[in-house]
């Protein structure tokens, strides 16, 4: 078993028990534009500064690159390109989030990391539905309120990174 297929499997175990037992758990906020966004604190590895991936010929216009951290070869997303905001320019203050996911360690570009919250489960509201074919919710685990008011938006960040639009895992690793 690989290091990070361990690190899976463990991770997987704490968030089943954590939602069993309808315990709190931890998540990662961050900004995209004027948004924030919210993914599992467990699929994530580390955070750090921007630096210039290495581009890679005809990948999608998403993924930015790929970099070499520690060894081990990390594609780089942009999730502003992704959710079709603007792009902006990557500065001092552009933050990669590392994730594992899928047995897979991928990149992706945020505009800044804001907090880590302690959330029970009643807190996040399902996201709602809507008619629309143009509009795809199956991203977002739900909504929750933020004290400022505003709403933070629940990402399964493991479903994103795995759907076949990406195209960074393999049909047979999904």
């Amino acid at each position: 078993m690989s290091a990070i297929t361990a690190i899976d499997s463990r991770t997987n175990a704490q968030a089943a028990n954590a939602a069993l037992h309808g315990m709190k758990r931890e998540y990662l906020s961050f900004k995209l534009g004027a948004e924030e966004y919210g993914i599992d604190i467990l699929k994530v590895q580390e955070i750090r500064g921007w630096e210039q991936p290495t581009t890679i010929a005809n990948a999608p216009p998403f993924i930015k690159g790929v970099i070499n951290l520690r060894g081990v070869i990390v594609p780089i997303l942009d999730l502003r390109v992704k959710f079709r905001l603007p792009e902006t320019k990557y500065d001092e203050f552009t933050v990669v989030i590392i994730l594992n996911v899928a047995s897979r360690v991928v990149g992706a570009v945020v505009d800044s990391v804001s907090d880590v919250l302690s959330l029970d489960p009643e807190a996040i509201r399902p996201a709602p539905e809507f008619a629309s074919a143009t509009f795809d919710t199956k991203y977002i685990t739900g909504l929750t309120n933020l004290d400022n008011d505003g709403l933070l938006i629940m990402l399964d960040i493991e479903k994103l990174m795995t759907s076949a639009d990406m195209a960074l895992v393999d049909a047979a690793v999904q």
